[in-house]
C-alpha cells in the first residue's frame, strides 16, 4: 500500500512538474516576437479571430488570387450564400472539434490522443458576412504576394482529392449554420496546436508572430 502511494505521488508530481515546465516554456516563447517583413503594400485585408481559446485566420472568400467558394462550397454549410464575404479557417484535432462541443464533454481519452498526436485532424471553416473588429478580431494588411503565401499554406493543410477538391467531413457536430469541417493533414499535439498552426500562417505571410505559441493569447498580444 505504501509503495503504491509513493508511485502515485511520484506520478502526480511528475505531471505537475511537466505541466509547469510546458506552460513556462510556452509563455516564454510566445513573448519572443518574430518581426514582420519589411514594409510591403497594404493590398489585402485578412483577420485573426479568436473564440477565447482557438485562433482562426479569416480571408475574403473571393479575391484575385483565390475563390475559396470553389473548394469550401457554400452549400456545405446550412445557411450560407454569396453574401457571406469572409471565410475563417482553423486547424485542429478532429476529436476536439467533433466530439467536444463544450469543455464539459471533454473525455480523458480525447485529450490524451490529442496531446500526443494519436488522432487525426480537421479543418474547420466558418463563413461570415462582415467582420467586427475588437479584442477578439484584428485586421492585418498584407501584400498580394504575402497573401499568395498564406493561401498556399492554408490550402496545403486540407487533404485534397486528385482533382484538387477538399474532402468534407460529414457530421452533425457543426457549431452552427455557417460552418463545415474538412479532412486535414498533420497531427495535433502539445507542440503543434491549433494556435501554433495559426501562428505559422502569420509567419508564412510575413507578419508579426510568436517564435512559438500554444495559445491564442500569445498571438493577440502582438496585435494590440
Amino acid at each position: 500500500m505504501k509503495k503504491a502511494l509513493q508511485i502515485l505521488l511520484k506520478t502526480v508530481l511528475g505531471i505537475v512538474v511537466f505541466l509547469a515546465v510546458y506552460l513556462g516554456v510556452a509563455w516564454l516563447l510566445s513573448k519572443i516576437t518574430v518581426a514582420a517583413e519589411e514594409p510591403a503594400k497594404d493590398e489585402v485585408a485578412i483577420y485573426i479571430l479568436t473564440n477565447g481559446v482557438h485562433t482562426d485566420i479569416v480571408m475574403p472568400v473571393v479575391s484575385e488570387q483565390m475563390d475559396w467558394s470553389k473548394k469550401v462550397f457554400y452549400h456545405h454549410a446550412e445557411a450560407v450564400d454569396s453574401t457571406h464575404r469572409y471565410l475563417a479557417v482553423g486547424w485542429g484535432d478532429k476529436g476536439f472539434y467533433l466530439d467536444t462541443p463544450t469543455w464539459a464533454d471533454l473525455k480523458a481519452s480525447t485529450a490524451f490522443k490529442a496531446a500526443f498526436g494519436l488522432s487525426t485532424t480537421a479543418m474547420h471553416t466558418t463563413f461570415y458576412k462582415d467582420m467586427i473588429l475588437g479584442e477578439d478580431c484584428k485586421q492585418v494588411m498584407v501584400s498580394r504576394e504575402q497573401f499568395r503565401r498564406l493561401i498556399d499554406y492554408i490550402a496545403g493543410s486540407f487533404q485534397q482529392r486528385a482533382d484538387g477538391s477538399f474532402i468534407q467531413v460529414i457530421t452533425n457536430a457543426n457549431y452552427g449554420s455557417t460552418d463545415a469541417f474538412y479532412e486535414a493533414h498533420g497531427k495535433y499535439s502539445i507542440i503543434k496546436t491549433c494556435n501554433s498552426w495559426a501562428n505559422k500562417a502569420l509567419k508564412k505571410s510575413g507578419q508579426k508572430a510568436c517564435l512559438w505559441t500554444a495559445f491564442d493569447k500569445g498571438i493577440f498580444e502582438k496585435y494590440k
